[in-house]
């Protein structure tokens, strides 16, 4: 009944909720991988887990995963909302940079491992066509496990970090020619010929061109059009809609989804909406993230390992180290020292997820008989549960060590996008002013702006500026706050310059916030809340008018700008103090209010 089978699907859904409510939260309590309280949920919930015993103890079935097939299409999504993550953090100048670890390292590491465990498999009875597909498939890696377990240890902007997704993207690339190849590769179809092999790749480059043109064509214009209308769902749903339209255009045309989603990545990059688009992806990543892993915890089947212990272990062990002891030198040959090399090559040796996807083609094909295929689907995802151990005992194996600096340097981010930057939120009139004031000290700075229109042209004169709301602390970390040497705020809305002081101030304790007031009563406010200065516009009004007239009746400028300093700190020092007398506050009003009088009602 349809009834039950929503359900079913409820069912599984409250499991992976509880799953990420309860479960991981434990693991990071223990200090242990998250990655690994997902793998670990979906073992035991799985089919292969509580899900066995339910045939015997009815009501089981309802706290386990009957299905893992249920759960693969929506975990599918996480890999490729990574991948697209990816992409945006990178730009095409900086992924030509790193042409060098992609095509020559990936693509020494897949061809090299590919040869030597086919050839392995060839030497154990395997005909050449299944030597050949389960040579390739678990010279793969995992970049869904890989790359959140480096972000978790903060360790993708390491030499490693950089190198293991350059490895890793050459991978994915090869994904869609190891399809090709088995489809070619049909036991029932025989061997196809070298036209046959253009015609199947064809879709696939034409994808990728569709991909390509049509981001580049209709991306910033959707974008800029969603965001005018000052609706944050409707962002959110332009942001979905890019990347799961992005993959089913790869996956339509024979590449893989991720990929797909990662070019889309690289083509939002270089726009103005890239941070925002990261704050509104973010959540939808983890989520689906988790899910993948549940979904390959789920899939691990214990009744193979312990059917067959010595096989798949065998089997898990020989690829792992096979890959193991060829990336250590190739890896050592791409400036890379022989300790990064080394932790490289244990990051990178367990197998990956796209290994199950063309081993089981392949077995579908008829090309690797199913006994066979199904061990090295096991052996692979036992080794994928080693991941975030590897990734661990790696970072304490060369704990010492400092990071490479020329290799460090070959895959550093674009300077003129770099973290270490003031940051202006607002850019209006008195940001623009800051922003100029700034750049004339040689002082960099990225600005974020609300207005759509206004970044849009700001950032055809050059500005480094970014739409999205500065009064989220995700949208600020995105922006570089943890390293930033200051933050400006510029807005006009008091609401919003109060938001965004507590949660600048509640991420780091020691920036330097500078904020503009609308008054005294204002400032004081903000004060309150930990900023480092407040400018009350009223104020410097009163004091900008008075040197102005002080001057002009020829007292001299020096005596002037003092008295001008030390009224300010005079203000300052009572604006800041915890309580203020009635007294004092209907001086700051009284000379407010004249400030304010001889501004006149036009001025702003």
């Amino acid at each position: 009944m349809a009834g039950a089978e929503g359900i079913t699907v409820y069912k599984d859904l409250l499991l992976f909720l509880g799953t990420a409510g309860v479960i991981v939260p434990l693991f990071i309590r223990w200090r242990m991988s998250p990655v690994l309280g997902f793998l670990a949920a979906g073992l035991a919930l799985g089919p292969f887990g509580l899900g066995a015993l339910a045939t015997e103890v009815p009501w089981l079935s309802a706290v386990s995963i009957s299905d893992a097939e249920q759960i693969s299409g929506p975990a599918e999504f996480g890999v490729a909302f990574l991948l697209f993550m990816m992409g945006l953090e990178l730009s095409w100048e900086r992924l030509a940079r790193m042409r060098k670890l992609v095509f020559g390292l990936g693509y020494l590491q897949v061809i090299l491992s590919s040869l030597v465990l086919g050839l392995i498999a060839l030497a154990l009875g395997q005909t050449p066509a299944a030597a050949a597909v389960l040579g390739t498939s678990l010279a793969l890696s995992s970049t869904a496990l890989v790359l959140p377990s480096l972000a978790e240890r903060k360790r993708l902007a390491s030499v490693v970090g950089r190198a293991s997704f350059a490895v890793l993207l050459f991978q994915d690339l090869a994904v869609a020619p190891l399809l090709i190849l088995v489809a070619l590769l049909d036991a029932r179809n025989g061997a196809a010929a070298a036209s046959s092999l253009i015609y199947a790749i064809a879709p696939a480059v034409a994808g990728l061109v569709a991909v390509l043109g049509l981001g580049r064509l209709i991306l910033r214009p959707l974008f800029g059009l969603v965001a005018a209308a000052k609706n944050n769902e409707l962002f959110v749903a332009a942001c979905l809609l890019v990347v799961v339209g992005s993959g089913l255009i790869a996956v339509a045309t024979g590449l893989s989804m991720s990929l797909g989603a990662f070019v889309a990545g690289l083509l939002l990059a270089e726009t103005e909406y890239r941070r925002q688009v990261e704050v509104a992806i973010q959540p939808f990543q983890g989520l689906l993230l988790g899910l993948f892993f549940v979904s390959v915890g789920a899939k691990l089947d214990l009744t193979q390992i312990l059917a067959s212990p010595l096989p798949t272990l065998s089997v898990a062990c020989a690829f792992v180290a096979v890959k193991f002891l060829i990336l250590w030198p190739v890896a050592s040959r791409f400036d890379l020292s022989r300790r990064r090399a080394l932790e490289l090559a244990l990051v990178l040796s367990p197998g990956g997820e796209f290994a199950l996807v063309v081993i089981g083609a392949a077995i579908g094909h008829g090309i690797v008989p199913e006994p066979v295929g199904t061990t090295a689907m096991v052996a692979t995802t036992l080794s994928m549960f080693t991941i975030p151990l590897m990734i661990r005992f790696s970072e304490n194996l060369s704990a010492r060590g400092r990071e490479d600096e020329a290799s460090l340097a070959a895959l550093a981010p674009d300077v003129k996008d770099r973290a270490e930057r003031a940051i202006i939120a607002g850019y209006g009139r008195v940001g623009d002013l800051v922003g100029q004031m700034l750049a004339r000290h040689k002082v960099p700075f990225l600005a974020v702006d609300g207005n759509p229109a206004l970044v849009a042209r700001e950032r055809d004169r050059g500005v480094m500026i970014y739409y999205g709301d500065a009064t989220k602390a995700e949208l600020l970390r995105r922006c570089g706050i943890a390293s930033a040497p200051a933050l400006i705020v510029t807005m006009d809305n008091p609401a919003a310059v109060e938001s965004i002081v507590a949660a600048a101030r509640a991420e780091r304790p020691d920036l330097v916030i500078v904020a503009r007031a609308r008054d005294a009563e204002h400032a004081a406010k903000l004060y309150g809340i930990d900023v480092t200065d407040a400018v009350p516009e009223t104020i410097e009004a009163s004091l900008q008018l008075s040197e102005a007239v002080l001057i002009s009746l020829g007292i001299p400028a020096g005596p002037v700008i003092a008295s001008i300093h030390e009224k300010r700190d005079e203000f300052r020092k009572v604006l800041q103090g915890p309580e203020k007398s009635g007294k004092v506050r209907r001086a700051i009003r009284l000379s407010t209010r004249n400030a304010e009088s001889r501004k006149g009602p036009g001025s702003s």
